[in-house]
This record gives structure tokens, C-alpha cells and sequence, in this order.
């Protein structure tokens, strides 16, 4: 009987402990690797951390500089109040801002309520209702004086029985500490003379005389005063009628809301 012959195995790959020691060597480097991309540091993520950290406010009103894992989940928390500051919220400084300045213009509508109610009492003590009327403007309280009680027409110089009033406004004047601009208006029927070649002349030139008059009979400030002139722009009826033309034609002395 025959010797069965023996087969002898083939060695030419690698040893199995090699299998098992490569994918050590695999896990361990990609440990490692795990690692070193943990440890890196996003500069501009944590320039950006650190800038919240130094100004809070940045937590309280604006969204985070830092992106989120989870959006949705911080969407349901600031829809939850959960991440609101009541007290510093910017709604509520909004509230505050609108609130003072709701008291503010409270304020200034009783001060010039008050200006307009001390001004017509004056007028009407002194029976100059019918010559010089008064109203009240966002600007303040306006005395309009007509051409006719100031001016001879297309002239600037103050007339002598026009002085008798501008005295009385300028008592009225010493105990208002506001400040005062005068404003000259015209009709838009156009004027050229060698001293006034325009309306804008003229207007300008009666706000300025009124202003030197009362400067130079009371003891005022100059600083207090500021002339303006408007020439035909700015009438108060159409300039249609010889009548209109009359109620263009004038002087309006604003008591300015605020006090110097």
C-alpha cells in the first residue's frame, strides 16, 4: 500500500498576524487623526466667542456670531422666550424711546399752549387783537403783523405810527425769554428799485428792520433774534385778489418753542 504524500501548504502570502496588526495600526492612526482635527482651534469662531463674551449685548439682540449645530431647536427656544432678556430686550428700549418722546412732545404742546395763552392775554389787554393776530405752529407761537400797520408800500423802513405796536411786543417780548425770528413776506407782484431788486430784498430787509427797532428801544440779546426773508413763496392766500395781496403782505414774528 502507497504512502499517501503529504501536500505542503503554500507560504507565499502574508502571515495572518499581519491582517490583525495592519487594521491595529489602522484604528490607532485614525485615533490619532481624530485627535489632531479636535484640537485644531477655528480662529475665527473664537474671536468671535470672545467678543460676545466682552459685549453681552451681542447675547441679548443679535443672533450668534457662532453657527449652530441644531437651528431648528434654538428657533423653538427663541420662539419660547426661553433665551429672551425681558429686561434688555430691544423692543423694550424701543418702548422706552417712543414713550419719552411721546412725553417730550407732550411737554413742548403744554409749553407752547401755555406761550399761546399768555401771548393772546397780552394782545387783548393791550386791544391788539385787531391789528396783530397770533397762532400756534410746530415752530411756536406766530404774531403776523399786516404791511399796512409797518410799512408804507414796497418800503422798509419802520413808520412812525407803526412803533407804538412793535413797543408793545417788545414789553411783551422782556418777560418771554424765548428766542424770536422774524420773518418778512410779500405778494408775488414783482418790485425793482435800485435798493430793492426783488421781493426777496424787501422781505428780508422789513424782518431786519423790525429786529434793529425792538433791539434798539429794549435791552435784548441780538443773539436772541434771527431775521428771515421769503419774498412771494410762502403766502397764506392765493395772490388773486387786491384783498389777498393785503393778507400776503406781512410780518410774522415766531416765539420760538425753546428757550435760549
Amino acid at each position: 500500500m502507497k504512502r499517501r504524500r503529504i501536500k505542503k501548504r503554500d507560504d507565499s502570502g502574508a502571515p495572518k498576524w499581519m491582517v490583525t496588526y495592519s487594521d491595529m495600526v489602522t484604528l490607532i492612526l485614525v485615533f490619532f487623526i481624530l485627535l489632531f482635527s479636535m484640537s485644531q482651534i477655528d480662529i475665527a469662531k473664537f474671536d468671535a466667542i470672545s467678543e460676545s463674551f466682552r459685549n453681552r449685548m451681542i447675547f441679548d439682540f443679535y443672533p450668534s456670531p457662532v453657527p449652530m449645530e441644531n437651528p431648528t431647536e434654538h428657533t423653538r427656544d427663541e420662539e419660547s422666550g426661553k433665551n429672551t432678556n425681558e429686561f434688555d430686550s430691544p423692543s423694550d428700549l424701543r418702548g422706552s424711546k417712543d414713550r419719552a418722546e411721546e412725553d417730550t412732545e407732550e411737554k413742548k404742546k403744554d409749553s407752547l399752549d401755555k406761550l399761546l395763552e399768555s401771548v393772546e392775554q397780552y394782545l387783548q389787554n393791550n386791544k391788539l387783537n385787531d391789528v396783530i393776530s397770533a397762532n400756534r405752529t410746530d415752530r411756536g407761537v406766530v404774531l403776523v403783523l399786516q404791511e399796512s400797520i409797518l410799512f408804507e408800500t414796497g418800503e422798509a423802513e419802520v413808520l412812525d405810527s407803526g412803533k407804538p405796536f412793535l413797543d408793545k411786543i417788545g414789553n411783551l417780548l422782556k418777560n418771554i425769554p424765548n428766542d424770536v425770528r422774524v420773518e418778512g413776506h410779500t405778494d408775488n407782484r414783482p418790485i425793482s428799485s435800485y435798493r430793492y431788486p426783488s421781493n426777496w430784498e424787501l422781505s428780508g430787509a422789513r424782518a431786519s428792520s423790525v429786529i434793529r427797532y425792538l433791539i434798539s428801544r429794549n435791552d435784548f440779546v441780538p443773539e436772541r433774534f434771527t431775521a428771515a426773508g421769503f419774498g412771494d413763496t410762502r403766502p397764506v392766500v392765493p395772490n388773486t385778489s387786491e384783498a389777498n395781496w393785503r393778507k400776503n403782505r406781512r410780518v410774522e414774528m415766531v416765539i420760538m418753542e425753546e428757550a435760549r
